[in-house]
């Protein structure tokens, strides 16, 4: 990691030696400025997608996997609150930085309040907020109607299948935490800092679910471990979380991440949840760069007999998802009270049980060394993959780049210099024949510029129909499936009926809602969003396969129309031209996205439901109950709960008419914006990208050498003062392009050394 980042160092300094460059050779009257102005640009791009280009890894797996314990292994101290609530679904991230820091994101009131409205609809001993006076948690009356309306509910509805109703429990927290954070929340997403003096203050917020309920994210540095710069971790949600929408988010995440590390508890194996979360990953078409890592708890283990067969049986497990996965077992918190014991100067103390625990485990040679075994093998090949993506980075973006500017840049010093030298007649012949050979660069431009601008109108054209398609609603389709999946939802009335005898109808409503609403965020978090990831990679693949396919070849005429310009001018008496005639790499699709801000639209999905469907299931039992009182006054025979459950299954058809309605809307919006503001933008920046790739060398070759000819006929001293710094600049052009050859090699002989370790 210390040779990348002294590379990148060097990188730096080579981008600030040329901007001083081409600010003298601005300085020389008579030079072009337009080049100048091109590099000048190119430099701060690429100073930016130096410094902005972040390699993400996120850290994975279910609830009580040791996540962030192992999260805390790799920055070596206990930082990240280690057993935390599950009531939000929040992503820590953690970078380098030069000292502790943490960052906290909070939602504003808007957001505290749709998310409170959402999970109170149909909520029964509550007056229907969503109206007139819909509800703002700012409201003494409105907290205390809502604490009157949890209190009355029933155990049937504050338990949900075996769980805590996450409805209701995210209302709690929020009435819980109000009062101490009422004064941090505002009209818009306001945030706090925590130095590394109060650095330890952020878990408070993290562990206690009435204070987490109001983040929205936390982003946090820290100075230990062995994590380089410009990489992320990412300490994810539990992927077993009751809540559907938590997997969303973790979706979203791992949408962008460059690596997947999954974690396995040795106490639990490979369960359930495992399998239907590893399912979720493959069909969103990112299972290629994953390392599991299995935690290993020496207390639930005899022998290391038996923790081998326990791997094993995971490794022929995995074999369902991926040929060869690459699995590692140690401890986490081994590892982490190692280095904590190791780095106690930094206040990462061990407390006396844990020392205790650590002198234990040490005391246990066989299960210790295996764990050490198994973590040096772990790093190896972490910091093979982040280094080797790392390095693979630098070349494709950055060093052609500095090639071509340094290249340009002694082309054109060297052109200047050669005419400067010359009389008024030979240098007007020469700067004729110059323009000649413009003429046909600039036509050259032209044709891939027409060339790319029809294969951007087609790729729009099949982009549109593709996504279209896919997000049509018709059978077969996956908003077609979704809609099919709401219209054959079944009430099954058995199952609520003693809770219509127990608690009435308001409450039993309310509990058939709340099943209904989690089955269908379900649905969509696991079959709907990773077949929608899918197509959005699959799309963005099928994109730059097009636009590679129409520039690639023009790559041989850029070089061939180089080397041509670079013959004739020997003919003019200039030679030692730097063609930098070798294929370039075009730049990759992630620096292009992060330099124009291009995002998908979140998968994350909160359907929205009108409070008027509970004022509507309440009228229809007020009409049904009418119809059951007329028939009494006749003596016919009516059934027991018969009303009840008529109004429940047209309550329930109502809110399936919601649903639908719901989403057809999101469903509308969400490829609007995917065409429009991603896909649409991916194309045209890209293809910029790429052309700019192409004709960036034909910038030196470009310039309008007729000023530099008008120093010709000025005083002798003033000519021999230009000649003289020109003369210097080219030397100090040929140093810094030696600089940056030597850059390459050594990135190429490092990158090739990581691959060809085991």
């Amino acid at each position: 990691m210390d040779k990348f980042n002294s590379l990148q160092k060097e990188l730096y300094s080579i981008n600030q030696d040329i901007l001083s460059l081409l600010s003298q050779a601005g300085s020389i009257p008579g030079m072009s400025e337009d080049s100048f102005k091109t590099w000048l640009k190119n430099c701060e791009e690429i100073r930016k997608q130096i410094e902005e280009k972040i390699l993400r890894v996120a850290v994975v797996g279910p609830i009580k996997s040791g996540k962030s314990t192992f999260t805390n292994y790799l920055f070596h101290g206990d930082h990240l609150k280690r057993s935390a609530g599950v009531v939000t679904s929040m992503v820590t991230k953690i970078q380098k930085g030069d000292s502790l820091k943490a960052k906290l994101f909070f939602k504003s009131w808007d957001e505290v309040n749709l998310d409170m409205l959402q999970a109170m609809v149909l909520m029964p001993s509550l007056k229907d907020p969503g109206g007139s006076d819909s509800f703002d948690i700012r409201r003494t009356e409105d907290r205390s109607n809502l604490h009157l309306a949890i209190d009355s509910l029933s155990d049937a509805l504050l338990i949900s299948n075996d769980i805590l109703n996450p409805q209701i429990v995210l209302l709690s927290s929020y009435l819980k935490g109000y009062e101490v954070m009422k004064e941090r929340i505002s009209l818009d997403t306001s945030e706090a800092e925590f130095d590394e003096k109060r650095f330890a203050e952020h878990k408070i917020f993290v562990s206690d679910d009435s204070l987490s309920v109001y983040l929205k994210d936390i982003q946090l540095e820290i100075d230990t471990g062995f994590i380089g710069n410009n990489i992320e971790i990412a300490d994810c949600q539990g992927s077993d979380s009751s809540n559907p929408l938590h997997l969303t988010m973790i979706q979203d995440y791992l949408f962008y991440a460059n690596l997947i590390i999954y974690v396995i508890s040795s106490r639990t194996g490979l369960r359930q949840a495992d399998i239907k979360f590893l399912s979720i990953i493959k069909r969103m078409g990112i299972m290629d760069n994953i390392i599991f890592v299995i935690n290993c708890d020496f207390n639930e283990h005899d022998t290391i007999a038996d923790l081998n067969q326990l791997i094993k049986n995971i490794q022929e497990e995995l074999l369902i998802f991926l040929n060869n996965p690459e699995v590692y077992t140690f401890s986490a918190l081994l590892n982490l009270f190692k280095s904590m014991n190791n780095n106690s100067a930094r206040g990462n103390i061990l407390k006396e049980k844990e020392l205790v625990k650590l002198n234990q485990w040490k005391g246990d040679r066989e299960f210790y060394e295996f764990s050490n075994r198994g973590t040096d093998s772990f790093e190896s090949s972490f910091k093979r993959k982040l280094t080797q993506e790392r390095y693979s980075l630098l070349l494709k973006n950055h060093i052609e780049r500095f090639g071509v500017i340094a290249a340009g840049i002694k082309n054109c010093l060297c052109i200047n210099h050669e005419i400067l030298g010359k009389d008024s007649s030979n240098a007007q012949k020469m700067i004729e024949g110059l323009r000649d050979n413009q003429e046909k660069m600039s036509r050259i431009k032209d044709m891939i510029k027409n060339t790319l601008s029809g294969a951007v109108q087609k790729i729009k054209k099949e982009t549109r129909l593709d996504i279209d398609k896919f997000f049509g609603s018709r059978s077969g389709t996956i908003i077609g499936d979704l809609m099919e999946y709401i219209r054959n939802y079944r009430l099954v009335y058995d199952k609520y009926e003693n809770n219509l005898d127990l608690n009435g109808f308001a409450n039993t409503l309310y509990m058939v809602f709340q099943d209904f609403r989690m089955e269908i965020d379900a649905f969509m978090a696991e079959r709907l969003n990773p077949e929608m990831i899918r197509f959005i990679k699959d799309k963005e693949r099928y994109i730059k396969e097009q636009l590679e396919s129409v520039t690639v070849p023009y790559e041989t005429m850029v070089k061939d129309a180089l080397v041509n310009y670079i013959s004739e001018l020997a003919d003019f008496g200039i030679n030692g031209m730097d063609t930098k005639g070798e294929i370039i790499g075009l730049p990759d699709f992630d620096s292009i996205k992060s330099a124009e801000d291009l995002t998908v639209p979140s998968v994350v999905v909160r359907m929205h439901f009108s409070a008027k469907i509970k004022t509507e299931a309440i009228m229809r039992l007020g009409f049904y109950n009418f119809i059951k009182f007329i028939k009494k006054i006749f003596k016919k025979e009516t059934q027991n709960r018969r009303e009840e459950a008529l109004a429940l299954k047209k309550s329930i058809f109502r809110i399936k008419q919601e649903t639908e309605k719901a989403v057809i809307s999101h469903s509308v919006n969400y490829q609007e914006n995917l065409k429009f503001q991603y896909f649409f933008k991916l194309i045209e920046s890209a293809s910029n990208s790429y052309y700019k790739a192409l004709v960036d060398r034909f910038h030196a070759n470009s310039a309008d050498h007729l000023n530099i000819a008008d120093l010709i006929g000025k005083k002798q001293t003033d000519k021999e003062s230009a000649l003289k710094v020109l003369k210097e600049m080219e030397q100090i052009a040929e140093q810094i392009d030696l600089r940056i050859k030597s850059v390459k090699k050594e990135l190429c002989l490092e990158r090739k050394l990581y691959l060809e370790k085991p």
